[in-house]
């Protein structure tokens, strides 16, 4: 398994509220008298909602020393003390305590092995000590990369039965977020509100056109000149969770539906790790079934 090095001082703040002014030097001043540096923020507003997002880096050397716990503790307190006074919905990471990430896969290996790549390389920064899958098809590849492999074979009758089983393992493993690299099962509404915003799903089109099973082919019968793919979180709604990243690469007449599901395996693999990456380094704040990637 890849060994991650963090920055034990580095944080990341995330916060959305009503656009309101004075927001941004809020937060700089509460982070400045709990002595942290920023080292990179971005803000959004959207006008049509007048909700406004912000994502703030930072370094806290309090973070590093003996009291760790309890420097936590009072950062949180700054924090909750501005979002309280200006109704801000927040979340606050630690770059020391990286992520836990499970694969679902099914039989289609490409993405599983794009991501498993990436990790080992640094990319994307987090630990993977699980893969999924409702098939035996690729073990080969878990155990090639040394992360278990587990198998729940589903039906629909023990569909429901089957879920238990899989949250029940991933609470075990403290996992934080699922990514379904071509996980050809539709997961419950169950499952996704139990890991709201923290199921990334690849679909094989570019949403919201050819939602459902065979996109390509149904792309091929349409004669379209574009075939993308979709990253997106996964929600009780088939296909229409929030989006976080997309793609696409043109095509002609003379492409079958084989050429369009070869040449797609590309762009699969570029958008799911894009949007692993941007939920790990905590750049994705979701609202109204929409996201917003700093």
């Amino acid at each position: 398994m890849q060994d991650i090095q963090q920055n034990e001082t580095r944080a990341t703040l995330l916060v959305t509220c009503k656009d309101r002014p004075g927001l941004v030097a809020a937060l700089a001043q509460a982070l400045y008298t709990q002595g942290a540096n920023i080292l990179d923020a971005a803000q959004h507003t959207d006008s049509e909602s007048a909700k406004f997002f912000q994502r703030i880096q930072f370094d806290d050397p309090e973070l590093a020393g003996p009291d760790r716990d309890g420097a936590m503790r009072r950062l949180e307190a700054t924090v909750r003390g501005v979002a309280n006074l200006h109704e801000m919905d927040w979340q606050l990471h630690y770059e020391a305590t990286p992520a836990r990430v499970a694969i679902f896969v099914s039989k289609t290996d490409h993405c599983l092995y794009d991501l498993l790549l990436r990790h080992r390389s640094g990319e994307l920064r987090c630990e993977i000590p699980l893969i999924v899958s409702n098939h035996e098809t690729l073990r080969g590849v878990a155990d090639h990369f040394g992360v278990p492999f587990h198998v729940f074979p589903v039906t629909a009758e023990t569909k429901a039965e089957v879920e238990k089983e899989e949250i029940k393992l991933l609470e075990s493993e403290q996992i934080d977020l699922v990514v379904m690299a071509r996980y050809m099962q539709i997961l419950s509404g169950d499952f996704c509100d139990h890991f709201a915003a923290r199921v990334i799903n690849i679909h094989h089109s570019f949403l919201p056109a050819f939602a459902g099973g065979r996109p390509y082919h149904q792309a091929f019968s349409r004669g379209v000149k574009l075939v993308g793919a979709t990253a997106h979180y996964a929600t009780r709604d088939l296909d229409e969770g929030p989006i976080i990243e997309q793609d696409a690469i043109s095509v002609t007449h003379c492409d079958t539906p084989k050429d369009l599901v070869r040449r797609g395996r590309d762009v699969e693999r570029r958008v799911l790790s894009r949007a692993v990456r941007a939920h790990l380094e905590r750049r994705i704040v979701v609202y109204d079934n929409k996201t917003v990637v700093f």
